[in-house]
């Protein structure tokens, strides 16, 4: 059979994870695609991600591309994979894609969700997926500052290209927001925060140094004033240590408005097919 174009979107918990990018000593999560992939259709795939996120970080909307001559459909093959991929690794949607299609190079922007939990005692029921700060947060200073981002900047006062030199990225939108937790105990108080970041493309380790620079200046050991020269510096010694991975979630990948965003179809029971806007009813 011919090999076929295939996409995918993919959720996992990356605490125990080396990243996506497969390393040669440690478990990551294209490794583990790869493996089932391998296992099902007895033929090496290469997997390719939207995003490499680091090690212990998250993702509710990876995207993949692959190749493989798989001999029945793509929602059986959806079915072989969540069945032999580890419980932290899950495949929400797949579906056949075009030729030309390719999950890094074909995005537009991708959304990420950082989440922190305030309180003055840690939660274990919270720790894999949100970074604990015991004092309290400015979250208007917090937004004002986040504000600043919005447009085309060099910001490599935050983070490296992972490719080439160029350090301009459009942030499209920048945001903070509390959230209600549900209250383990009354003893027990818990705020869930979270920052929400969308751009054009992403330095590595931007999302976690704006965050770690943003929680100094919410915390009222950073002026507005002195993060604006941080930003204006385009020097990354200047920012505040990255935040913790464990907060940080891949949230969402931008193909453009003419392709359709699966998330919907799967709050309606479909998943997403090609031409872009005729999804595919979920077999009962």
């Amino acid at each position: 059979m011919v090999a076929r174009n295939y996409r995918a979107l993919v959720a996992y918990d990356g605490t125990d994870y080396g990243g996506f990018q497969i390393q040669a000593d440690r478990p990551t999560i294209q490794g583990e695609l790869e493996r089932a992939l391998q296992r099902l259709t007895q033929e090496f795939v290469r997997v390719h991600g939207a995003g490499r996120t680091d090690a212990g970080v998250h993702a509710r909307g990876q995207v993949i591309s692959f190749r493989t001559s798989w001999r029945h459909g793509p929602q059986e093959l959806q079915r072989a994979m969540n069945a032999v991929l580890p419980p932290a690794i899950a495949v929400r949607a797949l579906a056949p894609a075009p030729e030309d299609f390719h999950a890094r190079f074909s995005a537009c922007g991708r959304a990420y969700l950082y989440q922190i939990y305030t309180g003055p005692v840690r939660s274990p029921l919270l720790a894999r997926f949100a970074h604990h700060v015991a004092r309290p947060l400015d979250l208007a200073a917090m937004n004002a500052a986040a504000e600043i981002l919005v447009g085309e900047y060099d910001l490599a006062a935050f983070g490296q290209p992972p490719e080439g030199e160029n350090t301009v990225r459009v942030v499209r939108r920048a945001i903070w927001q509390a959230r209600a937790v549900e209250r383990w105990h009354p003893a027990w108080p818990a705020s869930l925060v979270q920052f929400e970041i969308e751009a054009n493309g992403f330095l590595r380790g931007m999302v976690r140094r704006i965050v770690g620079t943003l929680l100094a200046l919410g915390q009222g050991w950073l002026s507005e004033a002195e993060w604006r020269e941080i930003v204006a510096s385009c020097d990354i010694r200047r920012a505040a240590a990255p935040a913790p991975a464990c907060g940080l979630c891949l949230w969402r990948v931008d193909y453009g408005a003419e392709d359709r965003w699966p998330e919907k179809d799967l709050a309606e029971g479909r998943t997403w097919g090609w031409p872009p806007g005729q999804p595919v009813a979920l077999e009962s």
